[in-house]
């Protein structure tokens, strides 16, 4: 056992040797969510080592380090940048830290590309985990290397904890310029620690489907049919999954040749977000829950059999699901606010008005002091919903300038600016 966890148990917050939860361990789990969030991350940023207090030259290439094999935003995020970076000529090597996360298992850790000394960390990981992750790594990988953070966050005001992070790092890259604006007030305004939004480089490597059609989704091909894709473990809330049931049923009704498709990821961790989407689908027949598990090619293939993807989010660091969509010639319906605002306008994507309201998370992830979000108006979804399913020549349309707008906002400028910025070369 390593890094905290054996700290943890050490100490008495493990198992006893009869197998029950020792006193201080229950006492820990007694306590409310996010405090013990707060406790583990003031903890671990006491104990986590440091890098280099002055940020070195950067040297030879860059190491991506993230949630490699894990099916996360932030994990495809790591992937798609190390693929951009090798089609800008840049050298890369990456390390793997799913395994230390929540939920990754240590037996099926990959092995670890090592960088030559110089490389530059770029470590996709949010501010709370990323003190926990450094505590995995070899001490002697942080010496003499630049460790940039590439962080994501869906509010525009970002926690005042995340400040324990920045001793560990000496610059910031961003997903959006919403996250960047959100993170702006918790750096030094010395320029200590420099911040460069760099969106994901989807179109660097745009999805590319496998052979299903809608026959082997089970879907009919004559129906209009509509999709909302998300994880449950990004916020149910956040992700607003019953607005989008809502704006269906509303344009929709029962109509057999309009079907709503709602692809679930990690349904079974969350039993009581699933149950409540149950409930809300009730027993409509043409709204369809998909919790299966499909290789990323099947899941691009399910995307490309739609008419429409529907995205009703009350926020979003970039919009992931949207962004490729749009590369795969598919209209966006989606809340005209957040980080999809990064790679939409109304031109290229059918917004939807909101207003906003204060941002409350029932999960207590998605919260800040004086924080708001987007509360999507429903109707106006309909609407939007209705006249795309009505008019094929709107849709392909949209799909095309949608298209062009992701090709053009995401491709691989940013990336190579930031590779010229650390000093290194990029093709």
């Amino acid at each position: 056992m390593t890094s905290l966890a054996a700290a943890w148990c050490g100490t008495g917050l493990g198992w006893m040797a009869d197998g029950s939860l020792s006193l201080l361990h229950r006492f820990w789990r007694r306590l409310p969510v996010e405090r013990r969030r707060a406790v583990l991350a003031r903890v671990t940023a006491w104990v986590a080592p440091r890098p280099d207090r002055r940020p070195p030259a950067a040297v030879g290439g860059i190491a991506v380090v993230g949630e490699l094999s894990r099916a996360s935003g932030l994990g495809e995020a790591a992937r798609l940048m190390r693929l951009a970076l090798t089609g800008l000529g840049v050298a890369t090597w990456s390390l793997d830290i799913g395994a230390r996360l929540p939920g990754g298992s240590a037996e099926a850790a990959p092995r670890m590309d090592v960088p030559p000394a110089g490389a530059p960390l770029l470590i996709h990981v949010n501010a709370p985990s990323l003190p926990w992750v450094l505590l995995g790594l070899p001490r002697a990988l942080l010496r003499g290397r630049r460790v940039i953070a590439y962080w994501a966050w869906e509010l525009p005001v970002a926690p005042d904890p995340w400040r324990l992070a920045l001793p560990f790092v000496h610059e910031v890259w961003v997903l959006s310029r919403f996250t960047g604006d959100a993170l702006a007030g918790l750096l030094p305004r010395d320029g200590r620690i420099p911040l460069r939004v760099v969106p994901i480089p989807v179109a660097m490597s745009p999805p590319v489907p496998s052979r299903l059609r809608r026959a082997d989704f089970g879907l009919p091909d004559d129906a209009v049919v509509v999709l909302t894709s998300f994880s449950l473990a990004s916020s149910f809330a956040r992700k607003n999954p019953l607005g989008a049931i809502t704006a269906f049923v509303r344009a929709f009704g029962d109509r057999a040749d309009r079907v709503l498709v709602l692809k679930v990821g990690h349904a079974e961790h969350f039993p009581a977000d699933l149950a409540m989407l149950r409930e809300a689908v009730g027993g409509a027949a043409n709204i369809r829950l998909e919790t299966r598990i499909f290789p990323t090619a099947d899941s691009h293939a399910l995307t490309a059999c739609a008419d429409i993807v529907l995205s009703v989010h009350r926020a979003e660091g970039f919009g992931l699901v949207p962004a490729e969509a749009m590369l795969l010639g598919v209209p966006v319906v989606a809340t005209g606010w957040s980080g999809n605002m990064e790679f939409m306008d109304a031109d290229s994507a059918a917004l939807v008005d909101f207003s906003l309201i204060p941002a409350v998370d029932p999960r207590g992830v998605f919260q800040a002091p004086g924080a708001l979000w987007a509360e999507p108006d429903i109707e106006h979804a309909s609407a939007q919903l209705r006249r795309l399913a009505d008019d094929p020549g709107a849709r392909a349309a949209l799909g095309t300038a949608g298209q062009a707008m992701a090709r053009r906002r995401l491709g691989d400028q940013a990336v190579r600016d930031a590779v010229r910025g650390l000093g290194l070369a990029a093709s």
